[in-house]
């Protein structure tokens, strides 16, 4: 059908349908729908939700039935978010339908709507309202208990807090309102989680010679409306938020809105509290465990331009804001920016970039420990490199001490799981009233159970997996797919031998026990996958120790980064050595990252720091590079490994991983996969053949995987994805594509 006054839209259906549909824009829907418009229309007899992702004048399909109505006019997807859409589909591999309903959080395919709450308010004066009062006291005194309410709250109150406050029903209410001494209306409720809190405000600090000099060149980038990636390489302590906050004012002065990435729920609060006790203004903040609700408030707030700031974890990325001027990636080197379950397989730091170029943004990447890519890109002159070497207020880097746990084990005649430093480190903190981080990225009382007999691992029977020991519950349970086998076997499963099972490795469970079995009365709070499964529990725990109500923090990988305790300083490193040997490219650099972000926990206040690394591989040149902060010289080291195997950031990775219930059928879909691939691709390309993943079964999958390596990313995710598209694929058989992986042993 060929048309030239009548106009079409393509529209990309939320359910699972990856083609545009072609639809009738109606005359009285003219300027009002425009690409990203969120609309109803009708398939198979009934009515479906979808963006509008063309508007034309023409349409090849013969039958072409009308778009029947838009959905909330303010809900449409901002150009520049329809731009980064595009571009995900094609660099990650994946349709577009998936890249907008990634964007467009799920809230906005729900009927939500605005909570709305009765407001009430006095309609006669104080003094009125206090005659009133004392009058009912004996006829009716659950109105006079309303009224003595509402004296209090002379600007008005919530119906819902005044009913839990007097603990009464509606009827005196309503009764007062009938009387016209009250009236009521119904207003939105804010559902934001930090929109009642107070902070204490701050003034601006005044700049180091570095800082200033960081802030200058980037500020400009700012008043200019130049797209420009900046990469502040600062050590721990050395002042980077603060560069980031005056920024964030000058961006503000400028009427431009600002998004700050943090990669870990437990930076949230802290970053929030630093926020808040500089702006005035709301604030939107954004991560998974918001409720539907609090999302649904938070993302119109932001696209209406009522918030200008949003803070979040990695998909804050897609955050509507107005005119905005300034990206920032807090720890940018982090994994959590990279999402891997489910495609697309993006990284939330590498689409900051591109969405600054789309929208003439200032873009920040800023880390203690920069990512090998951004470090290359600023060397290569995609980035502009900007150092800070020293620490704020005169704090030095603290001092840190590898020790061998085998003399250790040789002293105390067997296994220990502190070396005696650590174990005087903490006694003399304690005395002082100073307070000491303990790092073990190892949930859990046990790592494991085995039998004596016959060595054999009790395994989740879902995954291919070690069933990790909860001391407190009794139970081994599978951190994969949350299988518990309750209580945990006396005799082994396999070979059948009596009262044959022991318990092997350390987590964080044990280190707390061991350690209130050494100090009886010390305080401790434990920070892991256990103890912060409920919405709230990060901050309450980080507010219980930065108030000092904990001697020690004992945790996992959440404690190891951006925070800011002034009163820790000594800080150990129990156990890294597990991680320094898993066959994946990334493996040093992960584990030196990880040293300096832990290290960088220890001295940031007024009194000097101290680190104790524990270790069996104490001249593992990563460890000695990460003990020494000898930053430059591990990057030249491992980008010249790099270099030679033409590993990233010299080239592109693509992961395929084809996963189903039936191992024999997945590792087939693999192999032709596989076959077909090598026919397609370019000469400089190199594809390997498919072998089990490092984890070969994860919750009843079996799993496969190939790895494909070149040089120019965007024609090989084309190649793949046409593939992919080609196939009919049975319904038991997954294949997940990952773009730039940050692993290629899972």
């Amino acid at each position: 059908m060929e048309c030239t006054k009548t106009q079409f839209v393509s529209v990309i259906l939320d359910q699972a349908i990856d083609k545009p549909l072609d639809y009738i824009l109606p005359n009285k829907l003219y300027g009002k729908a425009k690409v990203g418009t969120r609309v109803l229309v009708p398939l198979r007899s009934a009515m479906r939700k979808g963006t509008i992702i063309e508007i034309k004048s023409h349409s090849q399909i013969p039958k072409v039935q009308k778009v029947s109505e838009l959905i909330r006019d303010d809900s449409f997807m901002p150009a520049d978010l329809f731009e980064l859409a595009s571009w995900i589909s094609t660099y990650y591999c994946t349709s577009l339908r998936r890249a907008l309903k990634m964007i467009l959080p799920g809230t906005l395919r729900k009927d939500l709507k605005p909570k709305m709450q009765l407001f009430l308010k006095k309609a006669v004066t104080q003094e009125k309202l206090k005659e009133l009062s004392i009058s009912l006291r004996k006829k009716s005194p659950s109105q006079s208990l309303v009224l003595d309410i509402l004296l209090q709250k002379p600007k008005g109150i919530l119906l819902s807090e005044l009913l839990e406050q007097t603990k009464a029903s509606r009827s005196p209410v309503e009764t007062l309102i009938k009387k016209k001494i009250l009236t009521s209306e119904n207003i939105q409720i804010d559902r934001s989680p930090v929109h009642a809190f107070e902070f204490f405000k701050t003034k601006e600090k005044i700049l180091t010679s570095e800082q200033q000099i960081t802030f200058d060149k980037i500020h400009s980038t700012i008043k200019e409306n130049n797209f420009n990636t900046h990469l502040i390489h600062g050590i721990t302590g050395s002042g980077k938020t603060e560069v980031y906050l005056q920024l964030m004012k000058k961006a503000r002065d400028l009427k431009k809105g600002v998004i700050l990435l943090v990669p870990e729920i437990a930076l949230t609060g802290q970053t929030i509290e630093r926020l808040k006790s500089r702006f005035e203004e709301k604030i939107g903040i954004l991560h998974h465990r918001l409720s539907d609700g609090e999302r649904f408030d938070i993302w119109h707030a932001i696209r209406s331009g009522e918030i200008q700031i949003a803070i979040g974890a990695r998909s804050a990325i897609f955050s509507p804001i107005k005119n905005l001027g300034l990206i920032i990636v807090d720890e940018e080197h982090e994994n959590s920016y990279k999402q891997t379950d489910e495609a697309p397989c993006y990284n939330a730091r590498d689409l900051a970039v591109l969405r600054g170029k789309i929208t003439q943004s200032a873009v920040i990447l800023g880390s203690a420990t920069p990512s090998l890519e951004s470090l290359h890109n600023a060397q290569t002159g995609k980035y502009l490199l900007h150092k800070l070497n020293s620490r704020t207020k005169n704090a030095t880097l603290p001092k840190v001490t590898i020790v061998d746990m085998k003399e250790e084990y040789q002293k105390s005649d067997g296994y220990t799981l502190f070396a005696a430093s650590v174990i005087n480190g903490i006694k003399k903190r304690q005395e002082n009233g100073e307070q000491s981080l303990l790092f073990l990225n190892r949930r859990g009382y046990h790592a494991f159970q085995t039998c004596e007999s016959c060595k054999e691992v009790v395994k989740c029977p879902h995954c291919s997996l070690s069933l990790t020991f909860h001391k407190s519950e009794n139970k081994l349970c599978c951190h994969m797919c949350s299988y518990e086998l309750k209580p945990p076997p006396r005799d082994c499963p396999t070979c059948k031998s009596r009262m044959s099972m022991q318990y092997k490795g350390v987590g964080t469970e044990q280190v707390e026990r061991s350690l209130h079995a050494l100090f009886p009365d010390i305080r401790t709070i434990r920070m892991d996958g256990d103890t912060t499964k409920h919405k709230g529990s990060h901050d309450r725990l980080l507010k219980q120790f930065r108030s000092g109500k904990a001697d020690v923090l004992i945790g996992t990988q959440m404690i190891a980064k951006g925070l800011h305790f002034p009163s820790v300083t000594l800080v150990c490193v129990l156990n890294t050595d597990g991680a320094i040997n898993i066959p994946d490219f990334r493996a040093s650099e992960n584990i030196f990252q990880l040293l300096v972000q832990v290290s960088g926990r220890s001295g940031r206040g007024a009194l000097p720091g101290e680190v104790i690394i524990q270790t069996q591989l104490k001249d593992n040149p990563t460890i000695q590079c990460g003990a020494t902060h000898n930053i430059e010289r591990f990057y030249q080291d491992e980008l010249s490994i790099r270099k030679l195997f033409n590993y990233p950031p010299y080239s592109h990775f693509i992961k395929l991983t084809f996963s189903g219930k039936n191992e024999a059928l997945a590792l087939q879909y693999a192999k032709h996969f596989y076959t077909l691939l090598k026919n397609q691709l370019p000469k400089d390309a190199e594809v390997f053949d498919p072998i089990p993943s490092g984890y070969p079964k994860i919750k009843d999958k079996y799993r496969f995987k190939l790895l494909i390596k070149g040089n120019k990313v965007v024609q090989l995710s084309k190649i793949v994805y046409a593939l992919q598209c080609s196939l009919k694929w049975p319904k038991d058989i997954r294949l997940l594509i990952d773009v730039d992986p940050l692993s290629t042993f899972s």
